[in-house]
This record gives structure tokens, sequence and C-alpha cells, in this order.
């Protein structure tokens, strides 16, 4: 995996270089799945620049840009809580898919989560993302319980939350 590189994201310019991927790929990616209103909200809501800075700054939350390349391919956020990280988003642009990108960022976190003694990797995905669904299992993901969350505006996260176990 060596023309893959995870970039963290520390300054201005990559938090921008991140909301624009975030746009790019949300529309690409859950115009099938949600409605082009709720994309738009979700985008502003949860991956604008302020959404990302306020996240990194106040949230716990690390970002990271992955690279194929040397070009951003997608990125991924996280959050340690609990014993465990929280995979809060994973999006790899549509011509990046299927090389390895995904399993660059899972191995990522779990050589974090195997160094600080986390006990697992957990996330939510879409009911109706069923490319995501299958991807995460292939990744070792198994779904545990499902969750519907207000997120306003009238607009609803119907998900599974999955779990990877991280072995010790």
């Amino acid at each position: 995996m060596e023309n893959i590189k995870i970039v963290p994201v520390n300054k201005p310019e990559l938090i921008e270089k991140t909301a624009n991927l975030a746009k790019k790929i949300w529309f690409e990616h859950y115009i099938s799945i949600i409605s082009e209103g709720q994309i738009e909200y979700m985008v502003n809501k949860f991956q604008s620049k302020k959404a990302i800075k306020n996240q990194i700054d106040n949230e716990n939350y690390q970002y990271f840009i992955l690279e194929y390349d040397g070009e951003s391919a997608g990125y991924f956020a996280m959050c340690v809580k609990d014993k465990a990280i929280f995979l809060s988003k994973l999006y790899i642009d549509k011509a990046y898919r299927r090389k390895g990108l995904a399993t660059a960022a899972i191995s990522f976190m779990s050589r974090i989560a195997k160094r600080d003694s986390l006990d697992k990797i957990w996330l939510t995905v879409n009911k109706n993302n069923n490319g995501s669904i299958k991807a995460y299992e292939k990744l070792g993901f198994k779904t545990e319980k499902t969750q519907v969350a207000d997120i306003g505006e009238g607009y609803v996260m119907d998900d599974y939350i999955m779990e990877k176990i991280i072995e010790k």
C-alpha cells in the first residue's frame, strides 16, 4: 500500500480540502439513498469547514485525508469514546474505490486501538447504503443494533450500528 498515504488534517487548508471532498463525495454517493435536501443539510451541518474545525477543536475528533498516488481520494474521521474508536466518517471518491483505501484506514485505526488498549471500532451506516455495509462486513464489522437519530429540519439518520472487535 505504498501508493496510499494517510494525512492528518491539522491546518486550515487541509480542513478546506476535506470539506470540498465531503461535498463532492456526498452528492455523488448519497443521491440514490437520501434526498438532495438532506444531503445539503447534512454536508452543511456536519462537513462544512466550520463544522470540521469545531469537531477537531472542541469535540476530540481527528480527521485524515486519504491520498492515492498523491491525489486526495477520500477522508475519514475518528474519535475515541468509552474504550473504543468511533469511526464517524469514511468517504472515498468514486474514482478511487476498491483500491485499498478503506482497508488502510481501518488498519490505521486498528493499530491505534491495539496501542491504546481499546476494545473496538464502531460506526453508524445508513440502512440503505448496501455497498458500504458489504465493504464494512468484509473489513470485519458486524451489525450490532439499529438507531434512528433526529438530526433536525425534519431529517433523521436511519442507521445500523456496526462494530469490529479489536483482538488483543
